[in-house]
C-alpha cells in the first residue's frame, strides 16, 4: 500500500511527489507523457510582472520558498537544474525609463529592481533608452528536471508509465483503490488534462496555449535574458528561446503559423541582426480566470485532491502550492484562501452530482 497516488508528473506532480517523500510518505506516480506544457516551458523565474512593473502574486514568498526547493532537488538528483541568469527589461521610450525608476523605488519591488538603467552596448539590440535589470532571477531547466525525476521514481519503483483510467478508481472513506493498488488518497496533477477528469472538471480550468521559437543568431552574442514584447532566453552556442505566446482560443497540441509570425514580429522590433528559426514548440498551460492555483479536496468525495492551475509561473508556484496541500492533508492546516479550490464550490453544485 502506498500513502498517495499522484496522477501526472509535470511540475505540479513532481513538486507534490517530492514534498510528500521528503516528509516520509510513499507515492506512486502515473505518467502517460501527455503533459507537454511543463516539458516545453521556458522555465524562467522572476517575481516581477515586467509589462506592468508590479510584483506577481506572492512574488517574494514564492522566491524565498521555491528556489531552495530546486536547490535541494539538484543535490538529490545530481543534475544542474537552476541556471542563474540576468533578466533585463528593454526600455524603448522615455516614459518606460521613468516608470522603471519609479517602480524601483517602491516597497516590495525595490528588492528586485536595480534602481539604475544600463546603457545598451550590444549593437544587435535596439534599446535607445537602455535596459533595467531584475535581481535574483534565473531559469529552471524543466525538461531536464522532469526527465531526471521520472528516472529517479522509476528506479525506486514509484512510476507507472500509463494512462490513469478514472473509471477504475474506487473511493472509500478510509482510502482509495485502483486496479489492485491501495492508497490513502489520490492527488490529480494533470495540467490541462483536468478537463477530462470526471471528479474535478467542474473547476474553471481554461488552458492557454503557449508557443516558443528556437533561433540561431550567431552575431547576437547575448548572455542575458532580454524582455521586450517577447522574452529572449540564451541557450548557449548562439542559440536562444523566444516566447511566449498566449492563445485562449487555439487548443490544438501542435505549433501554429500564427504564433510563429507573432513571435517573429516581436523579435524584429528589437533585434538588429540576422537569425534563423530552428524549431518551434507548443504546450497548453493550465490557467484559471482569476489567475490563482486550484488546490484542495473534492467537495464531497473523501481522499480526492487536486493541484493544478499553475499558469505561466508554475516554476515558482508549484513547490509552494504542493507544500500548502501537504499541510492541508496531513496537518489539517487551512489552505491560503487565494488558492483554495473551494472558492468554486458553487460551480460544483451547479454541475450536478459527481461520478
Amino acid at each position: 500500500m502506498r500513502d498517495y497516488i499522484i496522477v501526472g508528473s509535470g511540475l505540479a506532480g513532481v513538486a507534490m511527489a517530492e514534498t510528500l517523500m521528503s516528509h516520509g510518505h510513499s507515492v506512486v506516480v502515473f505518467d502517460n507523457h501527455s503533459q507537454k506544457a511543463s516539458m516545453v516551458a521556458g522555465g524562467l523565474y522572476n517575481p516581477v510582472v515586467l509589462k506592468r512593473l508590479n510584483l506577481s502574486w506572492e512574488g517574494s514568498r514564492l522566491m524565498a520558498f521555491s528556489i531552495p526547493f530546486y536547490r535541494a532537488l539538484e543535490a538529490k538528483l545530481g543534475v544542474d537544474i537552476d541556471e542563474k541568469l540576468r533578466v533585463m527589461r528593454l526600455l524603448a521610450t522615455a516614459k518606460e525609463q521613468n516608470d522603471w525608476f519609479h517602480a524601483a523605488d517602491q516597497q516590495g519591488l525595490s528588492e528586485f529592481l536595480v534602481p539604475r538603467v544600463e546603457d545598451n552596448t550590444n549593437p544587435c539590440l535596439e534599446a535607445p533608452f537602455g535596459l533595467g535589470e531584475v535581481r535574483h532571477t534565473g531559469r529552471v531547466h524543466t525538461s531536464r528536471l522532469l526527465r531526471a525525476y521520472r528516472e529517479s521514481l522509476a528506479t525506486a519503483g514509484g512510476l507507472r508509465e500509463e494512462t490513469f483510467q478514472h473509471e477504475n478508481l474506487q473511493v472509500e472513506k478510509e482510502g482509495v483503490s485502483y486496479q489492485g493498488l491501495n492508497a490513502r488518497a489520490v492527488i490529480f496533477c494533470e495540467g490541462f488534462g483536468l478537463q477530462q477528469n470526471p471528479y474535478f472538471r467542474y473547476l474553471p480550468l481554461n488552458g492557454t496555449k503557449g508557443e516558443l521559437l528556437r533561433i540561431h543568431a550567431p552575431d547576437l552574442k547575448e548572455s542575458r535574458v532580454i524582455k521586450s514584447g517577447v522574452f529572449l532566453i540564451p541557450l548557449g552556442e548562439d542559440r536562444y528561446l523566444a516566447g511566449a505566446t498566449y492563445s485562449w482560443q487555439d487548443k490544438s497540441p501542435g505549433p501554429s503559423e500564427a504564433a510563429r509570425e507573432e513571435l517573429l514580429s516581436g523579435l524584429r522590433k528589437f533585434l538588429r541582426c540576422d537569425f534563423r528559426v530552428e524549431g518551434q514548440q507548443a504546450g497548453i498551460r493550465p490557467t484559471v480566470p482569476d489567475r490563482r492555483p486550484l488546490v484542495g479536496g473534492h467537495p464531497c468525495l473523501p481522499n480526492l485532491y487536486v493541484l493544478n492551475g499553475l499558469g505561466s509561473r508554475g516554476v515558482l508556484i508549484a513547490p509552494y502550492a504542493a507544500y500548502a496541500l501537504y499541510r492541508y492533508m496531513e496537518q489539517e492546516i487551512p489552505l491560503p484562501k487565494a488558492m483554495d479550490c473551494g472558492r468554486f464550490s458553487k460551480r460544483y453544485e451547479k454541475a450536478g452530482r459527481h461520478p
